[in-house]
């Protein structure tokens, strides 16, 4: 029974001088750091901004101050022109700038009547969509064209209005290579 004790106790002391010793290596402890600044992330932006109230303009280029009293007949066409204040930030940011609102049924038989998507300029220069950052807002003017066809024959169409009281422009990021 003393040898039992014996070796008990032998196997304890083995075993807690291992485990002084870090398991059999020495008592040093080394190790290394190195800081790294990896910098802020930012992100960009995205805003369209009615800047002052559209225009329309008949055919021939005359400014109509109020579009609801005007009355639209056969071979017209009237353009609407808004200036947007666009805003885009961003390495990889891209937008276009869409209508909402707009319908070829809107109150007109389709086949009497075109109503065109926005055609964009910047300054006087046609840009087309999408739309890239350029380091500051950029002013894009948006044009729609409503023309009553002439093409349109008896009686169709008279007294019909089109309702543009609900038109949006919109600026909607797209995918660009790189994003998911």
């Amino acid at each position: 029974m003393k040898n039992s004790t014996l070796v008990k106790g032998t196997a304890a002391i083995a075993v807690g001088a291992a485990l002084l010793l870090g398991g059999g290596g020495t008592l040093a402890n080394w190790n290394a750091e190195a800081t790294a600044a990896p910098g802020t992330i930012v992100s960009g932006d995205l805003n369209v901004v009615k800047a002052v109230n559209g225009v329309w303009k008949d055919r021939a280029g005359t400014v109509i101050p109020d579009i609801s009293a005007y009355k639209v007949v056969p071979g017209d066409k009237l353009t609407f022109t808004q200036d947007l204040t666009v805003t885009l930030v961003g390495n990889k940011m891209a937008a276009n700038v869409t209508t909402t609102g707009i319908s070829a049924t809107n109150g007109f038989t389709p086949a009497n009547v075109s109503v065109s998507a926005p055609a964009l300029t910047v300054g006087s220069t046609a840009v087309a969509n999408p739309l890239v950052p350029t380091g500051s807002d950029q002013t894009v003017t948006a044009t729609i064209t409503f023309e009553f066809l002439s093409s349109t024959t008896g009686r169709a169409d008279t007294t019909k209005s089109y309702n543009f009281n609900n038109v949006a422009f919109q600026l909607t990021q797209v995918t660009q290579p790189g994003l998911s």
